[in-house]
């Protein structure tokens, strides 16, 4: 179970002090279009940036005085907005990153991929596979970020959050977070009811490359194994998602809209059989996980649309917005991959993104 600390330091004082002493910045009807990286047209009834523990717990007050649901949002990055947000929408904007010995505790506002960057020019490794992923820190222990063999959850020590309804600072272990594929609790039990404030990393000053996935091994084969470093895969894992997944910042999209299903030994085998070219991967456990990116592929859903969501013609496993997609767009389009993906394999295509609300 999380460790529960007070809120210690905190002054009660009546509505009336506390609502002229307020600081923040409220904004109402907010167009979060710039918020999301879907680009989706999605508005916030009321938002506010903040930037410190102390202005969480501000807005945290500020709703409950109103009884506005409380909405939490970092880089949105991994977001799929369903429809407009009722009530307060609080995006997190805190900075700051401490390194001490091998442990990093960076703050939830900070951008990941500066995290990673950090990270290394310190001398440290273990992040260098997770390069290029968009976001900001907090969101990545909610999705347990992974790429190229490496997931977040192979170096989170702890998770600092705030509960929402009660106040109370949270310490999540590890174990606490109940990580599993692009799953933790965050998603499940906790969805919506903390804000995470801070992740503390355990990485390492000694260098051991993670280089098992086949693009990886191809640039191995090309170098001296003694001489490769963790500034070297990070720049390789940057090329690769370059080449591989549109940008956001150029087509609004949110990476992977879909996890790659894991199946049984024996549904593997009978797979194959049936769908020769099918890829996967043998996990530890004798599992496999098959490419959904080929499962679209393979029903020539390439560019296929619902409105102005479609699917990536670069990569199969992402669903873009050509410019005026809205939300009912973007989940009828994930609809429809689901139900082909079902007629022809009948397998369950799982969403990736947090779909909010």
């Amino acid at each position: 179970m999380p460790t529960r600390w007070p809120a210690s330091g905190i002054i009660c004082w009546s509505f009336e002090a506390w609502e002229r002493s307020l600081t923040l910045n409220i904004q109402s009807q907010v167009l979060l279009a710039t918020r999301n990286t879907l680009r989706l047209p999605t508005r916030a009834e009321y938002l506010v940036d903040v930037d410190s523990d102390a202005e969480i717990l501000e807005a945290l007050r500020y709703a409950r005085q109103r009884r506005w649901p409380v909405t939490v949002l970092g880089g949105g990055s991994n977001t799929v907005f369903a429809q407009d947000l009722v009530g307060l929408v609080i995006c997190i904007r805190t900075r700051g990153i401490e390194l001490i010995d091998e442990r990093v505790i960076a703050a939830a506002g900070e951008s990941w991929d500066h995290l990673v960057r950090h990270t290394i020019e310190a001398g440290l490794s273990g992040l260098e596979n997770l390069t290029l992923i968009p976001g900001l820190v907090g969101a990545a222990p909610i999705q347990n970020i992974g790429a190229y063999g490496v997931e977040l959850a192979g170096v989170v020590e702890a998770v600092h959050a705030i509960d929402i309804a009660t106040e109370e600072t949270l310490v999540l272990s590890n174990l606490d977070c109940q990580f599993g594929y692009r799953d933790s609790i965050f998603k499940r039990a906790l969805h919506q009811r903390v804000i995470i404030t801070q992740v503390c990393l355990r990485l390492n000053h000694s260098f051991v490359p993670q280089l098992d996935y086949l693009d990886l091994q191809r640039w191995r084969a090309l170098q001296s194994p003694e001489n490769v470093t963790a500034k070297q895969v990070s720049a390789v894992v940057a090329d690769i998602r370059r080449k591989k997944l549109p940008d956001p910042a150029i087509v609004g999209n949110v990476g992977s809209f879909f996890k790659n299903p894991q199946i049984d030994a024996d549904a593997w085998r009978q797979l194959q059989q049936d769908f020769p070219g099918l890829t996967g991967r043998e996990q530890v456990d004798g599992s496999w996980k098959l490419s959904a990116a080929w499962l679209i592929d393979s029903l020539g859903l390439k560019g296929f649309k619902v409105g102005d969501a479609a699917v990536s013609d670069q990569h199969a496993l992402v669903l873009i917005n050509k410019g005026k997609a809205t939300s009912q767009d973007v989940l009828a389009l994930a609809r429809q991959v689901q139900q082909q993906v079902m007629s022809r394999f009948n397998l369950q295509l799982e969403i990736e993104p947090v779909i909010i609300p």
